[in-house]
C-alpha cells in the first residue's frame, strides 16, 4: 500500500513509522527544514512499544504530483486549510484520506473538498510529542488506532489499510461505526479540554478542589448532550470509562491544548474542539454555560498571544 503522510511530527511521524514497519510504502510530504532533518538524521521514534530510526522517503510540499492510495492527516485543526491544499495534487481517483484530528469539523472540510466516500474516519489514542531535536517520544503503552469507512465504497480500502495496520505494534482496530467512535472521543477530549484548559490543571488537581468533581460532571453532561441532540448519544460503558478517567484522583492527564497554553503556543484548538461543539449545540437550540465560559476563556488566551505577536514584529 503506497500511503502519503502529512508531516513528520508527533503524530504523523509516529503512525508513519509504524507504517514502515508494517511494510508500508511510506512518503512524508514536508517543509524544507524537516526534510533536511529527516535526511540528516533519519526519522527517530522512542517508545515502549518498539523504537524506530531510520531513514525516510520525503517529497517538499508545492512538490510531485505522484498519487496515493491513502494519504494521512494528523495536523493541527487550525493547520487544515493548507493541508488541504499540499495534499490536493496527490489525491486521485482511487485515493481515501484519512484524519487523525481532533472534533468533527475537519471531516466537513474534507468531505466538501474530496466528497464523504474518500475521507476515512480515524480515531487514535495515544501520548506523543516532538523533542527539540526532532525525536517523537511516545508516552507510555497505549496506542489505540481506529479506523473505518464513513460511506459504502471506501469499506475495501479502510479494511485493506486496518489489515495493513495491525501488523505494527500496538492496538488496531476496524470500527463500523467510526462515526460514533469519533463522537465518542470528541465528548471526552472537550469535557477534558474544558476543565483542565479553564482551570489550568490537570485532572488530579482539579478532584482535589472542592467542586471540580461537580464541575467535571457538568462538563461531561454537557459534551454528551449534544451528541445526543446530533443523533450519536454516548454508550453508557463509553461514559463510565470517562468518568473512570476525568474523576480520577491521582491523574495527571490534562488536554494537550492546556498543555499548549502553559508552553504559550501562538494557536490552540479552540474552535475545533470547543467552539464547534457550541455551535452545534446552538443549532439545536442548547447552551452549554460551562462549555461557552471556557470557550471565552480561550478566546481571550488567543487575543493575548496575537496582540503580542503584533506587539514584536
Amino acid at each position: 500500500m503506497k500511503i502519503l503522510v502529512l508531516g513528520a511530527g508527533a503524530m504523523g511521524g509516529y503512525y508513519g513509522a509504524r507504517l514502515i514497519e508494517a511494510g508500508a510504502d511510506v512518503t512524508f510530504l514536508v517543509r524544507p527544514g524537516r526534510a533536511q532533518a529527516l535526511k540528516r538524521d533519519g526519522l527517530k521514534v522512542r517508545s515502549e512499544l518498539g523504537d524506530f530510526r531510520g531513514p525516510v522517503r520525503t517529497v517538499l510540499v508545492n512538490h510531485g504530483d505522484a498519487q496515493y492510495d491513502i494519504v494521512l492527516l494528523a495536523c493541527k485543526a487550525y493547520d487544515l486549510a493548507d493541508a488541504i491544499r499540499a495534499i490536493s495534487p496527490a489525491v486521485g481517483h482511487g485515493t481515501a484520506v484519512l484524519p487523525l484530528l481532533n472534533g468533527l469539523g475537519a471531516y466537513d472540510q474534507l468531505d466538501q473538498c474530496f466528497g464523504k466516500a474518500r475521507v476515512l474516519g480515524g480515531v487514535s489514542y495515544i501520548a506523543t510529542t516532538l523533542a527539540a531535536d526532532g525525536t517523537i517520544q511516545h508516552a507510555g503503552r497505549g496506542d489505540r488506532l481506529l479506523v473505518g469507512a464513513r460511506a459504502p465504497q471506501a469499506s475495501a480500502l479502510a479494511a485493506d489499510f486496518h489489515a495493513l495496520a495491525s501488523q505494527s505494534a500496538g492496538t488496531r482496530e476496524l470500527s463500523d461505526a467510526i462515526d460514533q467512535e469519533l463522537w465518542n472521543k470528541w465528548s471526552m477530549i472537550a469535557a477534558g479540554a474544558v476543565m483542565t484548559c479553564l482551570m489550568r490543571g490537570t485532572v488530579g488537581d482539579i478532584m482535589k478542589t472542592q467542586d471540580g468533581r461537580r464541575l467535571m460532571l457538568e462538563a461531561m453532561a454537557e459534551c454528551h448532550t449534544v451528541a445526543q441532540l446530533c443523533g450519536h448519544a454516548i454508550p453508557a460503558p463509553v461514559a463510565e470509562a470517562v468518568q473512570g478517567r476525568l474523576l480520577d484522583h491521582s491523574s495527571t492527564w490534562a488536554a494537550s491544548m492546556m498543555r499548549d497554553i502553559v508552553q504559550g503556543a501562538p494557536r490552540i484548538e479552540a474552535d475545533a474542539i470547543v467552539g464547534d461543539l457550541i455551535a452545534r449545540a446552538a443549532a439545536h437550540g442548547c447552551d452549554l454555560p460551562l462549555s461557552r465560559m471556557a470557550f471565552c476563556h480561550l478566546q481571550v488566551y488567543e487575543g493575548q498571544r496575537a496582540a503580542r505577536q503584533l506587539a514584536v514584529q
